[in-house]
């Protein structure tokens, strides 16, 4: 009884796992997963294809740390326009208001010394009708031009703290970039030295192999050639396709050697279509399509968001594999555990 409640809760998650999965357009990853190693293959072999993997994924990890330091020198660029104009708009609001209080000043003073901004007063003091008219005409542009300047008066203020407060925000957000970049690019120092040492173990993995597995790996094989659809899918398969034979490399992204996400987004750049630089932004874009649904160049992400390769038909895709092997077609579940897969266009 106690297995088979084990049993049913396994498959309960499981299922859980798969609907929420599904509503990201993501599939779950089964566990121990590895690309392109078959059950009979030597433990060298096995070793290389797990050493390949880590490396992609460190060389993912490397590629989402650029675009995050692309991302944030664009926001310092952004604070520091922010904080020149503020700056700007500042000074011309603190001038505004030094001219503005020197007006209201004038009235001021013009007041204290006698002037009587009233009716009364210039009834009292007037000599005749049209004197008391013409004292009532200039009392009229005197209050007019004092509540105007008291009007600007109070608006240059205003604009002169509004900018200080803009300025203030714009530098904060600037040193907030600024310290982040410094972080980003210690992070993507470590990252590549990181990178390069799990290639060298790739490469060296390599050697190991025997003839016969070295040959089946390098080898493009017979290219493939075949009818694509129209439309921007269809460019950007004829173009993945056009690639096959290039070798793979580490962050490439042409023009004749790939990585991933290189290979597929360059081919969709070269459709006229922008999608995310790595397989991990890829798996994200576009809209999910179903493993029956899948057709020609639709991106099929594997392994967790760490791999992509553009599908050529319901059965294969070509893809950039990793180290030492070239850009080829295989068959659609070969590179290794389906995460995502997604239309682009079409």
């Amino acid at each position: 009884m106690a297995s088979q409640r084990l049993k049913r809760g396994l498959r309960g998650a499981m299922a859980a796992t798969a609907v929420a999965a599904a509503a990201v357009g993501v599939m779950p990853v089964p566990a121990g997963a590895q690309p392109n190693t078959p059950a009979n293959a030597s433990e060298a072999l096995k070793k290389y294809n797990e050493l390949a993997e880590q490396a992609t994924k460190l060389n993912e990890e490397l590629l989402r740390a650029e675009e995050q330091r692309n991302a944030n020198q664009t926001e310092l660029d952004k604070a520091n326009a922010d904080l020149a104009q503020a700056t700007q708009a500042g000074d011309q609001a603190k001038s505004d208001e030094e001219n503005f209080r020197v007006q209201v000043d004038k009235l001021t003073e013009a007041s204290f010394e006698g002037a009587r901004f009233n009716q009364l007063s210039a009834l009292l003091v007037s000599d005749s009708q049209q004197d008391f008219l013409n004292r009532m005409s200039a009392i009229g542009v005197l209050a007019s031009d004092n509540n105007e300047a008291l009007v600007r008066l109070s608006g240059a203020v205003d604009a002169a703290e509004d900018a200080r407060q803009k300025a203030a925000d714009a530098q904060g957000r600037a040193q907030a970039a600024t310290d982040e970049a410094i972080r980003i690019a210690e992070d993507i120092k470590k990252r590549q030295a990181e990178l390069q040492g799990q290639i060298d173990e790739v490469k060296d993995q390599l050697n190991r192999l025997t003839a016969q597995e070295r040959t089946t790996l390098t080898s493009v094989g017979e290219k493939v050639s075949t009818n694509v659809p129209e439309g921007a899918a269809g460019v950007a398969l004829q173009f993945a396709l056009d690639q096959q034979g290039d070798m793979y490399l580490y962050g490439a992204t042409g023009p004749d050697r790939w990585d991933c996400s290189g290979l597929t987004s360059k081919a969709y750049a070269y459709a006229g279509v922008t999608i995310p630089r790595t397989s991990g932004g890829q798996a994200g874009a576009g809209r999910a399509v179903s493993r029956g649904e899948v057709r020609a160049g639709d991106l099929i992400i594997y392994n967790g968001g760490n791999h992509v390769a553009m599908a050529v038909d319901n059965g294969r895709v070509v893809h950039a594999s990793t180290d030492g092997v070239p850009v080829k077609v295989v068959s659609l579940e070969s590179p290794g555990s389906i995460y995502a897969m997604r239309r682009i266009a079409g």
